[in-house]
């Protein structure tokens, strides 16, 4: 059975989302043995991506991906420029619109909703973009505030304390009170993941949040993230090219090309026993430059 799936392009048909128990066996069948997870028994996956695809105008970017990602794991999504992986990102938080497939989280389907509804999605998934995204004319502090008191309808002082804790959290308590052209461009990133994790988001996607930045300024933005997928329990996918960041905080490893999943697993058998010739050409190719 198949359901025709709305865009602005053409129509698609798609496979029907599978029933939610259903899926979960499935999904538990296809990680099992590849992620550093701690299954519960009766789990379901947090997101659910089921035959999803993305065609811009005419060129696919997004080709019948199917990802499950669990409770508080850390997905790292690796690949070329160019296969897809920031457009699987932007489709889980609906900045773009699939063509075809399912996302599901907590098992309730979000593609297709309206406005409104995709507010209330995006309140649970906080997104960490390659570049900062501050307003320049506030401070730190209030960078991290005004979320909080917009979406959440926070109080002032709520959200100051809330602001003040996520700032001391990534190093940046000395820096409340300056302003965007004031920081280097780690600081700015670190905000932005405190604005991020300040409004308590139940899955974290960060898109290359090091991409933009100089070498020297990386490593300070890895610690962070690394101190939120060790201690947070958050859910996470992160999108990156920062191979030793992937190796040792990566509860599970996926790569991407051509918009497909080609293969995924721990880190440790992708990066040194790579199952397909493409993964493994990529992952030579990394550690040649």
């Amino acid at each position: 059975m198949s359901i025709k799936v709305k865009s602005k392009d053409k129509k698609v048909d798609t496979p029907v989302a599978l029933p939610a128990d259903e899926a979960a066996k499935e999904a538990f069948l296809r990680a099992k043995g590849r992620t550093r997870h701690h299954f519960v028994e009766g789990e379901h996956p947090v997101i659910r991506i089921e035959h999803l695809g993305k065609t811009f105008i005419d060129t696919p970017v997004l080709r019948d991906v199917n990802l499950a990602v669990w409770p508080g794991e850390v997905v790292v999504v690796l690949g070329p420029s160019g296969s897809g992986k920031s457009t699987m990102l932007r489709c889980i938080n609906l900045l773009e619109t699939p063509t075809a497939g399912h996302i599901l989280i907590n098992d309730h389907e979000i593609t297709g909703v309206g406005e409104k509804q995709k507010q209330k999605v995006r309140r649970n998934l906080g997104m960490v973009f390659q570049s900062f995204n501050l307003f320049p004319h506030l401070t730190a502090l209030e960078n991290v505030m005004i979320a909080q008191r917009k979406v959440l309808g926070k109080s002032k002082e709520e959200a100051e304390v809330e602001a003040r804790e996520q700032l001391d959290a990534v190093g940046l308590a000395d820096r409340a009170n300056y302003k965007p052209p004031q920081l280097s461009g780690g600081q700015q990133q670190r905000v932005a993941i405190a604005r991020a994790v300040a409004m308590h988001p139940e899955v974290m996607l960060f898109d290359e949040p090091t991409s933009a930045l100089d070498p020297e300024l990386v490593r300070g933005v890895l610690d962070v993230m690394r101190e939120l997928a060790e201690n947070s329990g958050m859910t996470m996918i992160v999108v990156t090219h920062e191979m030793g960041f992937a190796r040792d905080v990566a509860d599970r490893v996926v790569f991407m090309e051509g918009g497909v999943v080609v293969e995924q697993g721990l880190p440790e058998d992708v990066f040194d026993h790579p199952h397909n010739k493409r993964t493994a050409s990529f992952l030579g190719s990394i550690k040649e430059v």
